[in-house]
C-alpha cells in the first residue's frame, strides 16, 4: 500500500513484517539521477549514515523495481525503492533507570525534555547515561533505522543543549519523522543567549556548513564540502553586551546554531568550542530546544510542544535584567 504524505519527492508505505520493517519509495521526476544511497540516506534522515545505507545494500536488503542493485545505481522517475530494514543484531545497550522528563508519547513516538550534561546517543567515551539508555528502559520498543546504537533517535540536540527532542518508537514512525524533518516542515525553536548587542530585531543566516578543515571535529562556515545551512533569528530581549534570541532552524546541521552565531559575532554564553573565553561563564552552551512542532506518523494531526528554559538560563537572565 503506497500513501501520500512524505513530501520529500517520492511516496512510501511502511508495513510491518515478522523477520523486518520495509519502507517504500517511489522516486518522481526530481529526484532522478540520484546515487540510490544518497537517495534513501537523505529519505530516512540526517542521522542516518550514507555508510549504513551502503551496507544494507551491499547485504541485499535494498530492491529496485523488485530487483538487486549496487550503491552507485542512479535512480530513475518511476522507480520503485523497497527497503528491507533488518532486525537489529543484538548489542551491548544496557537499558538504564534514568529519570526522563516525557512531555508526550504514544505508540508511535516520545517526546523528551532533554536536560544539560545528557548525551543522546552512545558514543566512545559515552556508553552509559544517554537518552537512548534511558529510553532503552522506559520504552518496550524503538525504530531500528539508525542501526543498533541510536534506536529511535531521528534527530540529535548536542549534549550541553537543553530542551526538546522526539524519538521513534517504530519504523513507519520514523520514516515519516525523518522526511519532515527533510523537507523542513518540523517546527523547531530554540531559545539562546549570544555575546553582544545584535542591533537589528531579526535576521536569517544563509551560509553553508561543513567540516573545519583545521580540525576535524569542529564545523564552520564555508564552500568547500559543506551543506546548506540557514538559520533564522529575533531578538527577545537585549541586555547591552549580551542578547536573548529566539531561532528557527530551517536546516538541522550538525552545530548549526553554534557555527552560525559564531560567524556573524555573536557566539553562544557557554559555548566551550565556538564561544568567547571572557564574560559570564555557564556550564555548557547557553542554548535550549524550546519548542517542537510536527505532523503525527499515524493520525497526521499537527501537535507542538513546549519547554521551560532550564533554572541556570532563568538565573542568568535574572541576573542580567537587575544589573
Amino acid at each position: 500500500m503506497l500513501q501520500d504524505g512524505m513530501d520529500t519527492g517520492s511516496e512510501w508505505t511502511g508495513e510491518t513484517g515478522h523477520e523486518s520493517e520495509a519502507i517504500e519509495w517511489l522516486v518522481d521526476a526530481e529526484s532522478a539521477k540520484t546515487r540510490i544511497d544518497k537517495y534513501i540516506t537523505e529519505s530516512l534522515g540526517e542521522d542516518v549514515s550514507r555508510s549504513q545505507v551502503q551496507l544494507w545494500i551491499t547485504e541485499g536488503h535494498v530492491f529496485v523495481n523488485e530487483g538487486p542493485v549496487k550503491s552507485n545505481y542512479k535512480v530513475g522517475q518511476g522507480d520503485r525503492i523497497l527497503l528491507k530494514i533488518p532486525e537489529p543484531s543484538a548489542v551491548e545497550i544496557i537499558p538504564e533507570d534514568i529519570p526522563l522528563e516525557i512531555a508526550y508519547e504514544d505508540a508511535d513516538v516520545i517526546v523528551v525534555n532533554k536536560p544539560r550534561g545528557m548525551v543522546v546517543h552512545p558514543a566512545p567515551g559515552h556508553s552509559s547515561g544517554t537518552l537512548v539508555n534511558a529510553l532503552m528502559f522506559h520504552c518496550k520498543d524503538l525504530s531500528g533505522i539508525n542501526g543498533e546504537l541510536r534506536p529511535g533517535i531521528v534527530h540529535r540536540i548536542d549534549k550541553d543543549t537543553t530542551g526538546l527532542i522526539m524519538a521513534a518508537k517504530n519504523d513507519k514512525a520514523h520514516a515519516s519523522l525523518a522526511a519532515q524533518l527533510k523537507d523542513h516542515s518540523v517546527n523547531r525553536r530554540y531559545l539562546a543567549l549570544v555575546h553582544g548587542n545584535i542591533n537589528h530585531d531579526q535576521g536569517t543566516i544563509d551560509a553553508p556548513i561543513g567540516r573545519d578543515a583545521q580540525d576535524r571535529k569542529l564545523y564552520t562556515v564555508t564552500d568547500r564540502n559543506s551543506k546548506h545551512a540557514v538559520t533564522h533569528f529575533t531578538v527577545v530581549e537585549r541586555f547591552g553586551d549580551y542578547s536573548l534570541l529566539e531561532l528557527k532552524l530551517e536546516t538541522g546541521r550538525t552545530h548549526q546554531i553554534r557555527v552560525h552565531m559564531k560567524y556573524i559575532g555573536h557566539p553562544l554564553v557557554g559555548d566551550p568550542v565556538y564561544g568567547k573565553s571572557k564574560g559570564i561563564k555557564l556550564n555548557g552552551q547557553a542554548l535550549h530546544a524550546a519548542i517542537l512542532g510536527f505532523v503525527h506518523p499515524s493520525t497526521g494531526e499537527y501537535m507542538e510542544f513546549s519547554a521551560p528554559m532550564p533554572d541556570d538560563m532563568e538565573e542568568l537572565l535574572t541576573i542580567l535584567r537587575g544589573r
